[in-house]
């Protein structure tokens, strides 16, 4: 079996995990917004005010469907998460369904969280951890964590990025360091992003990432980040007008070059699918699939994500 089947065969299994359901093996026929192919997905997760994890699949259906959401008890402390970047889950645990991992945000300190799924659903006291990453994040409003891990046969370490904008408008980026426990490095920092509302992850590459981000007064923009140093985003609208009432949006491949977006406003506790062609500012083809089935209130969303080496790479701009 060539490694690329290899890939997809376990990218299958960990969609199986975080979506608890079998999600449809055909390949996305189109990358054009108004053309979405059934088999395009997208993986919400929350922490709801009880702490407890929360994954919901939506699918690009007419009208769109969306599969019974599976809870996770008690993950973290009542009502303390504040912010939670996106989760990475691995089916291959030896006697548990999978483990999920990533950093959360609670009051002014971030913590790796990490829990693994028994075979029965369920998760125990001693399969969760919460370790201290370090505090000052009090007076930050987004955080993401960007994972480029490009296919190969040895699983050579690829690249995880760390950003977070703060409630002044800067913009925030770390390099983790592999090969030393995981340090974050080279931190930079760009001034400017005051308006931006909520931002997420649309493309991870070898040269740059990119966040889709709404604003205060109802624009979209595109921040393209080059790898480079000193770090210089590269700006571009979107669309000018009608999205401020988005507290929160989560994205997701949808073909080579298309993304699925999910917009949520927490004051009418609903939320709205797209389909996103590529990203080319205002060129860009939205297409609204209509509103989500069912009520969303949960003070925290994030995008549940394939592990490091199975996940396919965003690149929707």
């Amino acid at each position: 079996m060539s490694g690329r089947k290899r890939k997809a065969g376990a990218a299958v299994a960990a969609a199986l995990l975080i979506a608890g359901i079998i999600p449809g093996t055909a390949a996305a026929k189109t990358t054009r917004a108004g053309a979405v192919a059934e088999a395009c997905f997208l993986v919400l997760g929350s922490v709801t005010p009880g702490g407890d994890h929360t994954s919901t699949v939506f699918r690009a259906t007419s009208p769109i469907t969306v599969e019974p959401r599976r809870v996770y008890k008690d993950i973290y402390p009542d009502g303390q998460v504040r912010l939670s970047a996106s989760m990475a889950s691995d089916p291959d645990v030896t006697g548990y369904q999978g483990a999920v991992s990533g950093n959360v945000v609670m009051g002014s300190t971030m913590y790796n969280s990490s829990y693994r799924v028994g075979l029965d659903g369920t998760v125990k006291s001693e399969d969760k951890g919460l370790t201290p990453v370090g505090g000052g994040w009090g007076d930050m409003t987004a955080f993401e964590t960007v994972r480029y891990y490009p296919f190969t046969p040895n699983g050579v370490f690829g690249v995880t990025t760390q950003y977070a904008l703060r409630a002044d408008g800067t913009l925030f980026r770390w390099v983790v360091d592999h090969k030393n426990g995981g340090t974050w490095t080279q931190k930079q920092t760009a001034p400017g992003f005051a308006a931006v509302k909520t931002m997420a992850m649309i493309s991870q590459t070898a040269t740059y990432d990119t966040f889709l981000a709404n604003t205060r007064g109802g624009a979209l923009y595109t921040i393209r980040i080059p790898r480079t140093s000193p770090m210089k985003p590269i700006v571009k609208q979107v669309r000018s007008s009608t999205w401020q009432g988005f507290e929160s949006l989560q994205l997701e491949k949808c073909g080579q070059y298309g993304t699925l977006l999910v917009g949520i406003d927490k004051d009418t506790k609903s939320a709205y699918l797209y389909a996103v062609g590529h990203a080319n500012g205002t060129a860009t083809v939205i297409k609204g699939l209509g509103k989500v089935p069912g009520t969303f209130a949960d003070p925290v969303y994030f995008r549940h994500a394939l592990r490091p080496n199975d996940a396919p790479m965003l690149y929707g701009e």
